[in-house]
């Protein structure tokens, strides 16, 4: 177990490397901010001899920590609530990219992994890699049955850096949490680092990276104009993975697909369409969808890599999800409170009416306008000073649909800046809403929930007759009287109590041998 004094070192050292950049000034201003930490903040300022005046560099700070922290940073630009609006936009400009590892020892990872020389399984490998992350980097090859493969290989003792540094954001969190205050407790920051933690360590295993991609490729065969990679499984473990290789263009490159004549609106809505589909319909979705991981092929399919994150929701909240969304979409605020009060997001405390007419504050500026006209940060501002003024806390489980929501928003706008999303997801919702909650799925849920139950029967007669079996053929036991044992603990008598009783009745015994009454 690390101990305290470790957790602190390292705190203080990331603290004064974020001092430095001014990346704490925002929590050094917030009332809302544990005063405790206040103090602190301002104590690492004041030791490297830092101004609050000047832009904070929040993306530099986190990339100067190193590679669990580029991640962290990439999770809090989702949590404007939690970091504040400034440094929130600012970390969504923190890419994931650092110097690569030399092929020697990639090579040597590959080798080691599959315990056998690299050309067993590969016939070529360009040394050169298409991409350096954070946690892993990516070769061009050929296998030894000619096909051309991307190739995905763990950095050497990635694994063991991100534990540790995960353990004193966790101990970190713990004792942010401790500080008190309602704030800390609403915004729930230990289970936010529970969260970051399921997901890195997902990321760190590649062979369920290679899972989710096959998953999230059957869930998605029936949208034309999005697909999957295929995977390689005789390459692929939990340090390399091996997928096919996509001649496509990055979807970032607006000036090369408007050469190739690609229709832009189209590319938007398809895009837009695709994360509807994965988020509401197979509760299963991407949640790494920047413009680094999205590429265009020659006939405008969208192909998506890197399935390092994904996130699920269950259909209970997918189901509120979407009457979330099609209610702001047609501006019913009425049914959209009732939702947050059904689901316990708003605590039962608050007025429903008064958390729609907050809601109505919000939705009515952004309906009927293309993205271009709106303030996306405006919109998240107004939303989180709702959850604050309604104690609404943290949702960790929908953080991961926030982010891509971000990320799919900014790539569609940059396609088509005329898109509304508001109308291209809302006939989807509809539609969804239809055929999920409408009537016939109503029925048809009953009668699937009914006919569970009844198949369940005959197993719930056996356990029964398994523990009240039935008579046999002997005559049952007649009534005995009850026997008092003398090893009986009596009521108010202990072991005392029989020594006592003991010792009289020798005493009456010896008294009658000595008046001659027993012979």
């Amino acid at each position: 177990m690390t101990s305290s004094a470790t957790h602190l070192i390292r705190l203080a050292r990331w603290g004064v490397t974020l001092a430095r950049r001014r990346a704490l000034v925002g929590i050094e201003n917030d009332p809302n901010a544990p005063a405790a930490l206040r103090r602190l903040v301002r104590l690492a300022r004041l030791a490297t001899l830092t101004g609050r005046r000047g832009t904070p560099d929040y993306a530099g700070a986190f990339r100067a920590i190193g590679p669990a922290a580029i991640k962290l940073g990439q999770s809090l630009a989702t949590r404007p609530d939690l970091v504040g609006e400034e440094a929130a936009n600012n970390l969504l400009s923190l890419q994931d990219s650092l110097p690569p590892v030399p092929f020697a020892e990639i090579k040597a990872a590959i080798e080691s992994s599959f315990g056998q020389p690299l050309e067993n399984l590969f016939a070529e490998i360009d040394p050169v890699p298409v991409g350096a992350a954070s946690i892993a980097q990516v070769h061009k090859g050929v296998t030894t049955d000619g096909r051309t493969v991307a190739i995905k290989v763990l950095r050497p003792g990635i694994r063991e850096k991100f534990a540790r540094d995960i353990t004193t954001y966790e101990w970190a969190a713990a004792h942010l949490e401790a500080m008190g205050g309602g704030e800390a407790e609403r915004l729930r920051p230990r289970l936010t680092i529970a969260n970051f933690k399921r997901w890195t360590n997902s990321e760190l295993d590649l062979r369920r990276e290679a899972a989710s991609a096959s998953e999230l490729a059957e869930q998605m065969a029936g949208v034309p104009g999005y697909r999957i990679p295929g995977i390689d499984w005789d390459r692929t473990n939990g340090r390399v993975l091996t997928i096919e290789w996509i001649d496509g263009i990055k979807i970032s490159r607006v000036d090369e697909l408007r050469a190739r004549g690609h229709d832009f609106a189209q590319l938007s809505e398809r895009l837009v369409i695709s994360f509807l589909t994965q988020a509401i319909s197979a509760g299963f979705f991407h949640a790494d969808m920047h413009q680094g991981n999205l590429f265009v092929e020659d006939d405008g399919t969208i192909v998506a890599i890197d399935f390092g994150i994904m996130g699920r929701i269950d259909r209970r909240a997918r189901q509120w999800l979407a009457e979330i969304l099609y209610g702001l979409t047609t501006g019913n605020y009425q049914r959209v409170a009732e939702i947050h009060f059904e689901a316990q997001y708003v605590p039962s405390y608050h007025s429903v009416g008064e958390f729609a007419t907050a809601l109505r504050a919000v939705g009515e500026p952004m309906r009927g306008k293309p993205v271009k006209e709106l303030s996306v940060g405006q919109m998240l501002d107004g939303l989180f000073a709702i959850t604050r003024d309604f104690d609404m806390q943290t949702q960790p489980h929908l953080l991961l649909l926030q982010k891509t929501m971000v990320m799919v928003e900014g790539i569609a706008t940059q396609l088509n800046p005329d898109i509304n999303m508001w109308d291209t997801a809302a006939p989807y919702v509809r539609e969804w809403i239809r055929d999920e909650l409408g009537p016939e799925a109503a029925l048809a849920d009953r009668l699937k929930t009914d006919a569970e139950t009844l198949f369940r029967l005959p197993g719930l007669i056996r356990r029964l007759e398994e523990k009240y079996p039935p008579k046999g053929g002997a005559p049952e036991t007649p009534p005995l009287p009850e026997v008092r044992l003398i090893t009986d603990k009596r009521e108010g008598r202990g072991w005392f109590g029989y020594v006592v009783a003991g010792l009289a009745g020798a005493g009456a015994v010896w008294g009658a041998l000595a008046a001659g009454w027993i012979g």
